[in-house]
């Protein structure tokens, strides 16, 4: 993914009707985007402990995300875990 995060872009990609921008696939979606942004960033900053609070604080928020989705629709789970390339 690239280093800088295109909100209409990832929207577009991951929205599930027209006028989506909101759904957890979405939020899931951009969030995982900002988390690699935000990697690549503490990779030459590391002590920018202001930053890696934030990043925790993303990752969690996008784990509770995936764990709803998980819950309530298993196959769109799995697609998204293979389309964000997570859990290798």
């Amino acid at each position: 993914m690239s280093t800088t995060v295109v909100k209409p872009d990832i929207i577009a990609a991951y929205k599930t009707h027209d006028k989506d921008t909101g759904s957890s696939e979405v939020q899931i979606a951009l969030l995982t985007a900002r988390i690699n942004h935000l990697t690549e960033h503490l990779r030459t900053h590391r002590k920018d402990f202001h930053s890696r609070r934030g990043l925790l604080q993303m990752a969690s928020r996008r784990r509770k995300l995936l764990d709803y989705t998980k819950k309530h629709d298993l196959p769109t789970y799995t697609e998204l875990l293979q389309k964000l390339s997570l859990r290798k």
